[in-house]
This record gives structure tokens, C-alpha cells and sequence, in this order.
């Protein structure tokens, strides 16, 4: 086994995006900083309904998928479909724009704390312009899993390996063979999980902090990890939580023009055409 050691730390920054909701964004915070197949990762945590009330009003998007994980509060999402559902803690929306989705996410509390995730993934090109397509899944579709040591574990994708049981997400169907784990360590513990030498991965410690390739990692620090085939982290001594996310590379050029990820300056000329002209989602 190869130890993968740190490639690169990105911390992340203050912004906001919808109609104003304050984030904190690591990957994808300029186009360059990306871990192919993913695009950006934002984080939303705040107990001040100012900072999340207004949402996400209507918007498209085209190229790529959307991953959006709740901890804490719950968002109301429609399309232009007539899908609708509530995203609540705990649970999972896996959306695959495809050609084209025009949605929007409204929070549906006026008080206390909404945290979550939201991460972009992108799409290889014979997989762009395929029908719009969701995965919605319950809290408790998410496994959870209980580690020797005393952490937890919850795989939203890929698989797990515990105790000669191997346990896995419900997530299917995607392009970039995703790996996306939830995890939550007990003060010094340790956790080593082997990943396929074929994927990228970065790790985003969201509570206490983390030692990584004897380096302590503070909350709120996108941590991209070299080529290996396993990861080994620590625990600080007040625990950690954090994401490890590793999807296998597209290696495509990308062209971006916000919501629109495609791979040429032509296809993005198209998509705001389409979008101009009402046939987004043809």
C-alpha cells in the first residue's frame, strides 16, 4: 500500500451566491483550483437566517451535477419539470443536469442552523447533453456505520469495508465512480481507507481539525491528496469531522461560463443561446 501524502491545501474562502446565501468555497473558488471530476465544493453553515433565508431562486444549469448534503436544516427544490421535494438533515440530492435543469432551492426555516454541502462533479462529454436525472435520498437510505475505534461513518457513495462486511452508498449510476463519505472521529483517532489508485480525492475537515501526512489541518481546508492507493488520518484531540470525497478523473478540456460546464467556448455559446431562447431543456 502507497500512503497518499498532500498535494495541496486550499483553504477556503467567504462568499455568497443565489440571492445571497453566505458560503465558504474551496475547490472551484477560481476555475484553475479544481480536483478533476470535481468542479467546486461549497459549505453553508450559519444559525443567522439572514445569511440563507433568500436561497437559491430559479437558475440553470448544464454540464454537470449537482451534490447537495444537509446536516443541519432542510431546503424545499423544484424544477422546471414540476418535481418538488424537501431536502432535509441527513439526506441526499444526486442531480445529473444533463442537457438542462432550471430549478430552485428555497430554505424552509426562518431560524437556527442550516449546514451543508454542496459539490459539483463534472460530466465527460458523451454524458452532457443526456436527459436531466435525480437521485433524491432519505436520511435514512445513508448508511451509517459504526467504526471499531468509535467513529462513524455515513457512505453516501462507494463502499466501506468493516469488520469483513462491506457496506455501500446508495448513490449509482455516476460517471466519475464517486466515493463520498461522511465521516466523524472520536479525539485521536485514526482512520485509513483505501481508495483505486484510477481516482482523485481530497479530504474537508468541517469540525475540529486533522492530521494528514504530519501536517495538522485546520476546519474549513480543502486538503488534496497525491497518488496512492490508500489514505491514513488522525484525529486531533478533540475529534474531527470531515468530508473524503474521490472520483475517478475525466482528463477533458473544460470551458466554463458559470452554471454552464461543457468543453469548448462553442458548446458554451450554444448553452446561453438555448438558455436565451427558452430551449435549455429540449
Amino acid at each position: 500500500m502507497t500512503i497518499r501524502t498532500i498535494q495541496q491545501i486550499i483553504p477556503a474562502i467567504d462568499t455568497s451566491d443565489g440571492a445571497g446565501v453566505q458560503l465558504k468555497r474551496s475547490i472551484g473558488q477560481r476555475q484553475r483550483i479544481r480536483v478533476d471530476p470535481f468542479l467546486m465544493l461549497d459549505a453553508f453553515n450559519s444559525a443567522n437566517a439572514d445569511d440563507y433565508i433568500a436561497g437559491f431562486p430559479p437558475h440553470p444549469h448544464r454540464g454537470f451535477e449537482t451534490v447537495t448534503y444537509m446536516l443541519n436544516g432542510s431546503m424545499i427544490h423544484r424544477d422546471h419539470m414540476g418535481n418538488e421535494g424537501e431536502l432535509v438533515a441527513g439526506g441526499v440530492q444526486w442531480m445529473t443536469a444533463g442537457r438542462g435543469v432550471i430549478h430552485e432551492e428555497r430554505p424552509q426555516r426562518t431560524d437556527g442552523l442550516m449546514r451543508g454541502f454542496q459539490l459539483w462533479v463534472n460530466l465527460p462529454a458523451s454524458e452532457k447533453m443526456k436527459p436531466a436525472h435525480y437521485q433524491n435520498i432519505e436520511p435514512e437510505q445513508v448508511p451509517e456505520v459504526q467504526l471499531p475505534s468509535g467513529g462513524q461513518v455515513r457512505v453516501v457513495a462507494g463502499s466501506l469495508d468493516v469488520g469483513g462486511d462491506t457496506v455501500s452508498g446508495p448513490v449509482t449510476g455516476v460517471a466519475a465512480d464517486p466515493v463520498y463519505l461522511d465521516l466523524r472521529l472520536q479525539p485521536g483517532e485514526s482512520f485509513t481507507y483505501p481508495v483505486p489508485e484510477t481516482h482523485n480525492l481530497f479530504i474537508y475537515p468541517y469540525e475540529g481539525a486533522l492530521q494528514v501526512d504530519n501536517r495538522r489541518i485546520q476546519t474549513d481546508h480543502a486538503v488534496v491528496l497525491a497518488d496512492g492507493d490508500e489514505v491514513s488520518v488522525q484525529a486531533s484531540d478533540s475529534g474531527a469531522a470531515f468530508l473524503l470525497l474521490a472520483g475517478k478523473p475525466i482528463g477533458e478540456p473544460i470551458a466554463q461560463y458559470g452554471p454552464f460546464v461543457m468543453n469548448t467556448p462553442e458548446e458554451i455559446d450554444q448553452a446561453l443561446k438555448d438558455y436565451q431562447d427558452g430551449r435549455l431543456t429540449d
